[in-house]
């Protein structure tokens, strides 16, 4: 045969496979991996993409589930419910292509969200070179979350499941690692700790467009948003800007960028070393700023617009299964109190609607003790918005920690008692153990003689002076012979300081200048110095009574 022609045979016969679509594989988000956890005892949901019309099965142990994909190549299936193992398990999805995921576990799974002082390291704790050698845990799993935005909502998003070593738990939140090796030392069975934190963003970038327009809309953060979905349109027309800043921001993280971090480690080892006289650097000129509002807005700065967040990192979380939620975050929108009262209980109700699993358990921390400069009204407001933010939302407790705080650093390091006492609220509210899991809250106040009778709830082993698990440098103990912390108010609507001390069970509260107080409060500062705790090492929450209105506001 002619050498020609047998190409040309060769051609045709190759002709029905080149007009043939490309076999799509099976994929599944990046939340499915190996060395993952499954939440036991719900059902599982399980779900990627693949050629439409392709039959996929997944199994799992001695289960397996089918479906066949839809026209637009999505496909989820969902597993019966599976106990808590920690044999290592396989997980593998089939159809034209199989995808496998091994060493897969069952037990508890929980989602860490927030800002700074969630994704606050291990490594940056107070005790980190105590706890980083011990971070060794086969059953423990941690995956984070890699930081992103988005004008849209996605499906997919970067990150993986690591088995707990020292080495992948110092980059890990200590606030969710600490909870999570409680939850392993009381519950012994698997826990997966799915971390999606970023700094310094305000709670609206955590919500949903969709939660923001729910009525009342808050149309402030809706204006906000339809200003950068302006802005991120036109970008889509004329990308040039984009293109200059991306030129602009090489040539700065070159030429600037070096010196300014040099400086900046000199003025941070400064201030470690108690030198509070040198002035915070500036870069030669400033960072370049990224025109796209939906973008990340530069290297060193943090989303404000609304939604971004949630688009990226919430979205497509959802709805693998989890037990539920940890939530740190507020320093983004102290001096907002009012308005986060109901923008938290937006956000759980948004979130739980999303997972599909009920009213799952969110656990909130009370911001901590700070004396945010210029400032001192903004913090004690904003922990009393987070108090009723959380009355609000049913399954929803707060975790108290205004006693760990640092006056002088908006992060403070002791970030262990934080996730311990998350997961005492855990352990008592959500897996039923037997344990004192919150401090004494006041219940009510009336007039006692010339004194104000505060009782309390959670008064566990009874009523204590206490002392802080953890003090920042620079703090000094508290007192051991007395109450502090108490304040009375005067019918001119002045606070003075009052005297306080132990009945039995009860508080009583007085001031020899104020004969009819109209008011008490409690730990009503930026970093408060206050000590009543229980005998279980819990501190009272903050409060303000009126006196001819109880229980608190």
């Amino acid at each position: 045969m002619h050498a020609h022609l047998r190409s040309a045979l060769v051609f045709l016969a190759f002709l029905p496979a080149l007009a043939a679509p490309l076999l799509a594989e099976v994929r599944l988000p990046a939340i499915f991996g190996s060395h993952m956890v499954l939440q036991q005892e719900v059902p599982l949901p399980v779900w990627g993409t693949a050629d439409a019309g392709e039959a996929i099965t997944v199994r799992f142990g001695a289960t397996e589930a089918s479906t066949t994909t839809a026209a637009d190549g999505t496909w989820r299936v969902t597993l019966p419910r599976q106990s808590a193992s920690a044999t290592p398990q396989r997980l593998t999805v089939s159809g034209r292509t199989t995808v496998a995921f091994d060493d897969v576990l069952v037990g508890e799974v929980w989602l860490a969200s927030g800002q700074s002082n969630m994704a606050f390291p291990l490594s940056s704790a107070h005790d980190a070179d105590e706890e980083i050698p011990r971070a060794n845990d086969t059953s423990l799993r941690l995956f984070v979350v890699t930081k992103q935005t988005s004008a849209r909502e996605q499906t997919t998003l970067q990150g993986r499941w690591e088995v707990c070593t020292p080495a992948t738990a110092r980059g890990f939140s200590a606030v969710a690692y600490f909870f999570g090796r409680d939850l392993r030392a009381s519950l012994r069975r698997p826990v997966g700790l799915i971390n999606s934190s970023w700094g310094g963003t305000p709670i609206q970038t955590w919500l949903s467009l969709a939660a923001l327009r729910q009525a009342p809309p808050f149309t402030r953060h809706l204006a906000t948003w339809e200003k950068a979905e302006a802005a991120y349109r036109a970008l889509q027309a004329d990308p040039s800007p984009l293109a200059a800043y991306r030129a602009d921001l090489q040539q700065w993280q070159k030429e600037v960028a070096p010196k300014f971090a040099a400086a900046q480690r000199a003025y941070n080892q400064a201030r470690a070393n108690g030198d509070t006289t040198q002035t915070a650097p500036k870069p030669e000129r400033p960072e370049p700023v990224n025109p796209d509002p939906m973008a990340i807005p530069s290297p060193s700065a943090r989303p404000q617009t609304p939604s971004v967040i949630f688009n990226a990192m919430i979205a497509p979380l959802a709805p693998y299964a989890l037990r539920g939620a940890l939530w740190y975050q507020g320093e983004a929108n102290v001096g907002q109190a009012k308005e986060y009262e109901t923008l938290l209980p937006r956000l759980i109700a948004d979130w739980r609607a999303r997972w599909g699993l009920g009213e799952f358990p969110f656990l909130v921390v009370q911001l901590p003790g700070w004396a945010r400069p210029g400032d001192a009204s903004a913090m004690p407001d904003f922990r009393e918005g987070q108090r009723l933010a959380a009355l609000h939302s049913p399954r929803t407790a707060l975790a108290v920690t205004h006693d760990l705080g640092d006056p002088a650093d908006v992060h403070p390091a002791g970030k262990r008692d934080v996730g311990l006492r998350l997961a005492r609220l855990a352990r008592a509210d959500v897996y039923g153990e037997t344990l004192v899991s919150r401090g004494p809250t006041a219940r009510d106040v009336r007039p006692d003689g010339p004194a104000l009778r505060l009782r309390f709830d959670s008064v566990g082993s009874g009523l204590t002076l206490g002392q802080s698990p953890w003090r920042a440098r620079g703090v000094a103990l508290l007192p051991t012979d007395h109450l502090v912390g108490f304040e009375l108010r005067g019918a001119d609507g002045a606070w003075r300081e009052a005297t306080a001390r132990l009945d039995g069970q009860d508080v009583l509260v007085s001031a020899e200048s104020l004969p009819a107080p109209t008011a008490v409060r409690y730990a009503w500062a930026g970093a408060p110095r206050a000590n009543l705790y229980n005998r279980d090492g819990l501190p009272a929450a903050p409060f303000l009574l009126e006196v001819a209105a109880s229980p608190a506001r």
